[in-house]
């Protein structure tokens, strides 16, 4: 008879998990903290049932971060990874500086020179990535997140679930739909192959959303929005948003949003644009007009918009018979688990939160590059700062 398998050692949990800081259609990220180092972190937490069939992403997104986080400053640093029976967790560096456009609608003032010192280091981080074979696929706003809440915080790239690693001897091209569709590239619609290129297509949507407020080509349907980036069917209009904007700034745009991605600025070619190769040129950097209201007036007049139109799509799906289940639900915490022995014990849902579970053997706390993790006090600090913040984040005076 043959003997069964040895059970796999449950190790202690390192972690215990705390508050929740967001949430996605297959995951939650909560804050951490190393039981032995007192350090806090970030733990996205994946629940392997609502993850079903997408397991392939997040095993990517791993070996993405383990290849390249550690190598460059804007980008987030993955310090550990480990599963449980009903989770996957990865463990990174917090990010307390909130995302790119919440921080930016935070300030007192903002201003194109603003714009430029952002996009130069989403193009640093680009570069890097490419560097290495890396196609990020969903550069985005929502994806560049703010080490702390100073204002001269590095900018992080994060969520690497849509990247690839590209094998440049084999000439492999990517041809799998993905990435949000207002910033997706032409080549990705056409399903002719993509790679490097997309990126940059996308930094260029996220230039132009970064100095109006809103996209390039937003439009009222999937299908008329997907029609104009095809055709990059794109304007700076209404003129009264883009008076005070460079004609520097409508170049590096229209340099990313060149529907061939043959003839597309490379991330090294971008970074050497007039726009953000530094010492900018004052006299072409725009008119030094504070584009902070106009901003925030377009962006949440677009937001209030969609979501109308969003509701008004739900009622008709409702009347035209029956359930339907709306992309992007957000997903149920998982449910806490705790060790006892050998075993694995899911908590039930009404007990408060304890830490994670067994620990993958060999892994480690990362001490190189910033994979540090923070104190309570300082952690509690950065909170505190970003309240009082509020009034005049990044605040200049006018030029």
């Amino acid at each position: 008879m043959a003997t069964p398998p040895p059970k796999p050692k449950v190790q202690p949990c390192r972690y215990k998990t705390g508050k929740t800081l967001g949430a996605g259609s297959y995951s939650v990220v909560k804050e951490c903290v190393h039981i032995d180092t007192g350090r806090y972190y970030a733990a996205k937490v994946i629940n392997k049932r609502l993850m079903s069939g997408r397991e392939h992403m997040v095993r990517n997104e791993i070996a993405v971060l383990k290849k390249v986080s550690m190598g460059h400053q804007n980008i987030l640093t993955l310090v550990d990874y480990f599963e449980t029976m009903n989770n996957l967790y990865l463990v990174t560096d917090l990010a307390l500086g909130g995302e790119l456009f919440d921080r930016i609608c935070r300030k007192g003032s903002y201003y194109e020179s603003d714009a430029a010192d952002l996009i130069r280091a989403v193009l640093s981080a680009v570069a890097y990535l490419h560097d290495h074979g890396i196609v990020h696929r969903d550069l985005k706003p929502e994806n560049l997140l703010f080490r702390t809440p100073e204002d001269n915080a590095d900018l992080l790239i994060a969520d690497f679930g849509l990247s690839r690693i590209m094998d440049e001897e084999q000439f492999h091209v990517l041809t799998t739909t993905c990435g949000t569709p207002g910033y997706m590239a032409p080549e990705i619609f056409k399903k002719s192959g993509h790679g490097k290129p997309v990126d940059i297509w996308a930094i260029g949507v996220i230039t132009y959303f970064l100095l109006c407020g809103y996209t390039p080509f937003d439009r009222d349907s999937n299908l008329e929005e997907m029609q104009a980036i095809l055709a990059a069917d794109y304007s700076f209009t209404p003129l009264e948003y883009w008076r005070g904007v460079s004609q520097e700034a409508r170049s590096f745009i229209n340099r990313c949003l060149t529907i061939n991605p043959q003839s597309r600025m490379t991330a090294h070619e971008a970074l050497q644009h007039p726009w953000v190769n530094p010492p900018y040129d004052t006299a072409k950097i725009g008119s030094g007009e504070d584009l902070l209201p106009t901003v925030k007036k377009n962006f949440n007049a677009r937001r209030t918009l969609h979501r109308a139109i969003d509701t008004v799509r739900a009622i008709n799906k409702l009347r035209e018979g029956g359930g339907f289940m709306m992309d992007g639900v957000m997903s149920v915490d998982p449910k806490p688990e705790r060790v006892n022995g050998d075993e694995i014990i899911e908590e039930e849902k009404h007990a408060a939160p304890a830490q994670s579970a067994d620990h993958a053997p060999g892994g480690q706390i990362d001490s190189r590059g910033n994979a540090r993790g923070q104190s309570e006090e300082q952690i509690r600090a950065q909170e505190r700062r970003v309240k009082e913040m509020v009034a005049g984040l990044w605040s200049r005076t006018p030029r």
